[in-house]
């Protein structure tokens, strides 16, 4: 019997944790390797965490060796492994960007001093919750114990929505695509960039032509989020939760000999970026 490992899940009773969690215990991460959940709420959403407790319970997943709700993040983040920030306080109503960034810094430096009190030193930290570059690097400086390549932010969905768009322009399955990058932020700052992907081993910039690219295909990687809102009435659910199970098992298990993803990490200073910042580069995982 393999010693499970221990899953976090903050904002778990949010609807992309309720996508996340029913695949992680389907073993789409970690494969036949069994593990305990730690779930984590704010307490006026306790009860309702607790019913996405009993369902997962009534799956009866053979790799799920418990699971446990909690309002305090250093109980659920105890002797973690894995963990994943899902939650995050969206923008209300009349609410400025700087509130928004107040509000999500007292959420992810407390998470962050939870991590640094309480899971293991070789926990892996993917914050998926918005803005999660800002969120990622407050939840990292309050964990001054752990190293900086703990904490990563995710620009996995928008890496995806690049390989769907340019898979879809050229009439091609998206396994057909390599080598595409998101430079920057998870936000509409972000940077595409086709300049290095192939399509069937084509170059991508060969295939689709350069005006589509630069006039088309940037902004609509870049809006794709706000695309769905207006036509979903919804922000993205299923693809972020994807997105998540995507990253963290290419950083557990290493991505595809030659080839690389996108993924937020502290920078060095390499490509001109300010050391510290955490910013998405194209990434390879050996």
């Amino acid at each position: 019997m393999k010693t499970p490992v221990h899953i976090a899940v903050s904002g778990a009773a949010g609807q992309i944790s309720y996508s996340l969690l029913f695949r992680l215990i389907g073993g789409e991460l970690l494969g036949d390797q069994p593990f305990t959940l730690g779930l984590l709420e704010v307490p006026q959403s306790i009860e309702a965490l607790e019913g996405v407790a009993m369902e997962l319970t009534d799956c009866a997943s053979p790799l799920l060796h418990g699971v446990a709700c909690h309002s305090d993040p250093e109980a659920a983040f105890a002797d973690a492994d894995v963990v994943f920030l899902v939650g995050a306080r969206p923008r209300g109503p009349g609410m400025e960007r700087q509130d928004l960034l107040e509000v999500n810094a007292g959420i992810f430096s407390a998470q962050g001093k939870a991590l640094n009190a309480a899971a293991k030193r070789n926990v892996k930290v993917l914050v998926v919750g918005n803005p999660a570059n800002t969120n990622a690097l407050i939840a990292r400086c309050n964990a001054p114990d752990l190293p900086p390549e703990n904490f990563t932010a995710m620009t996995r969905l928008d890496h995806n929505r690049a390989v769907g768009l340019l898979a879809e322009r050229c009439g091609r399955p998206a396994g057909a695509i390599r080598q595409a990058i998101v430079w920057g932020n998870h936000s509409t700052t972000q940077y595409p960039d086709l300049s290095h992907a192939t399509v069937d081993g084509r170059p991508a910039l060969d295939c689709v032509g350069r005006d589509w690219y630069e006039q088309e295909f940037i902004a609509a990687v870049q809006q794709r989020g706000a695309e769905v809102i207006r036509v979903r009435g919804k922000s993205s659910v299923g693809s972020a939760a994807n997105a998540a199970i995507g990253h963290m098992r290419d950083w557990l298990s290493g991505t595809p000999a030659g080839e690389w993803t996108s993924m937020a990490v502290s920078s060095d200073g390499s490509y001109g970026i300010e050391p510290g910042l955490v910013y998405s580069y194209p990434v390879e995982i050996h």
